[in-house]
């Protein structure tokens, strides 16, 4: 079974004691994953050491950076590299979230850099791709995304394309309440999908996890969760109450 992932992206909330209460209610819960399910915490950069020391014993639970440098060092200051990262043993970066394709305008072409260093430093990138409003208001979804897949992801290899993460999020679903319903969730995904399997075959592309990430609530994970395609949540607001996260890691198939 492809893998299960519930990943929390607590943007920029939470005093570093906030966070490890947070991290120590969750973990108090004691979910036993399979081997197949995951959590992950996508922490501001302050909280990483703390985050994957409150997670090494906890089997399936990973730390994740928000954000790293398209470029792999030198004068760029308050920037982290993934090489910084890769050193205190944080394994996933989200790559490309709307918030910093928005205020940081970054480009397909820049992601397709940070994706680049990743896999150079043996890190996973959770890759986010979604429209805005305007996009899906026009009916023209399909061609947004699959170009977002395109240009920054579809120059690596085969091996390289199996172990990435896709995160769709729908901008318009972002903080504002609303979500994709279940079938808009699945046509996507399965979209998705069928772009990835066209370039590197439909096996390859079965493997590959994609998460949802529009508004994902305690009370719809398990029904968003459920569609065919759909293999997780990358989660904003909900990821910060320690009972909403527990119920949605609790929703993963």
């Amino acid at each position: 079974m492809r893998k299960q992932i519930a990943a929390a992206n607590w943007k920029m909330n939470l005093t570093y004691q906030q966070g490890e209460k947070l991290l120590d209610d969750i973990l108090d819960a004691k979910i036993g994953l399979a081997a197949h399910q995951h959590a992950i915490f996508a922490v501001p950069f302050p909280y990483l050491l703390m985050t994957r020391s409150e997670v090494e014993d906890a089997k399936n639970y990973h730390a994740a950076a928000q954000n790293c440098h398209h470029k792999k060092s030198g004068a760029y200051t308050g920037e982290v590299s993934v090489e910084m990262l890769h050193s205190i043993g944080v394994n996933y970066c989200v790559i490309g979230h709307s918030e910093r394709r928005e205020y940081s305008a970054e480009t397909n072409a820049m992601l397709a850099e940070k994706v680049n260093l990743c896999y150079d430093s043996h890190i996973v990138p959770i890759f986010c791709c979604g429209e805005p409003l305007a996009i899906r208001e026009a009916g023209t979804q399909n061609d947004f995304v699959a170009a977002q897949l395109k240009e920054s992801l579809f120059h690596l290899p085969t091996d390289k394309i199996k172990e990435i993460i896709i995160a769709y999020e729908p901008i318009w679903a972002i903080g504002t309440g609303k979500t994709a319903s279940t079938g808009q969730a699945q046509e996507i995904h399965q979209f998705l999908r069928s772009v990835i399997a066209a370039q590197y075959g439909e096996e390859n592309a079965n493997e590959i996890p994609i998460l949802y990430g529009g508004s994902v609530k305690a009370n719809n994970a398990k029904e968003l969760f459920s569609c065919p395609d759909v293999d997780g949540g990358l989660v904003g607001g909900a990821s910060l109450v320690a009972a909403d996260f527990i119920e949605i890691i609790k929703s993963l198939k």
